[in-house]
């Protein structure tokens, strides 16, 4: 599988290898010179954070990324303002 160094640097992962090794947005990885060429390894997953790489909370971060290109979301710029929305909209129902 081939890959291109791009814009500043970048390399894209093949979207084959990322399904195969099971890498995911904001993963990380060690990169490393060996006398064979570029060893590529996956760094282990906080446990802790284990619950956001499920694939059930990985759809839903690709519904909402969907839904804030879409436009399709209000931002408040505080609390209170939130919060009001919220009030507002329980007392139309």
């Amino acid at each position: 599988m081939n890959a291109r160094i791009g814009e500043r640097g970048r390399v894209t992962i093949p979207a084959e290898i990322r399904r195969q090794a099971e890498l995911h947005k904001g993963d990380a990885i060690d990169i490393e010179v060996v006398p064979e060429g570029i060893l590529i390894r996956q760094l282990e997953r906080d446990p802790d954070q284990a619950w956001f790489w499920t694939p059930e909370w990985q759809a839903k971060e690709r519904e909402a990324d969907e839904a804030i290109a879409a436009g399709q979301t209000t931002l408040y710029l505080s609390d209170e303002e939130f919060l009001a929305a919220l009030e507002s909209r329980m007392s139309r129902t």
